[in-house]
C-alpha cells in the first residue's frame, strides 16, 4: 500500500482544522450570540416571532445543519486536492483486503 507523504499529510490536517475551526467560530457566534444580543435582537421579527427566540429554537438548529452539508462538501473537496477521493479509498481498501 502507497503512503501518503507526511509533508502533504500534514498539510491536509491543517487545512482540515482549519475549516472546523471556522465551523466552529460560526456555530458559536450564532448559538451564543443570539443569547448575548437578545435584547438588541428581540426589536427583529421573523416568521411572527421576535428573532432572538427564533433563532434560540430553530436558526441554532438549522445553521448547524447547513454546517454539516458545507463541510462535507468542503471536506470532499479538500480530499480531492489532495489525492484522497472516494476512487482512491476504494483502492487502498481493496489492496488491504487482499494481502490479508
Amino acid at each position: 500500500m502507497k503512503k501518503i507523504d507526511k509533508s502533504i499529510a500534514d498539510a491536509y490536517f491543517r487545512e482540515k482544522v482549519k475549516y472546523m475551526i471556522i465551523y466552529f467560530i460560526i456555530w458559536a457566534v450564532v448559538s451564543y450570540g443570539c443569547v448575548l444580543f437578545a435584547e438588541q435582537l428581540s426589536k427583529f421579527t421573523f416568521n411572527g416571532f421576535p428573532f432572538h427566540y427564533f433563532m434560540g429554537a430553530q436558526g441554532a438548529l438549522a445553521t448547524f445543519i447547513i454546517l454539516l452539508f458545507v463541510n462535507a462538501i468542503v471536506g470532499d473537496k479538500i480530499d480531492k486536492k489532495y489525492g484522497i477521493d472516494e476512487s482512491k479509498n476504494e483502492e487502498i481498501g481493496s489492496k488491504t483486503t487482499n494481502n490479508h
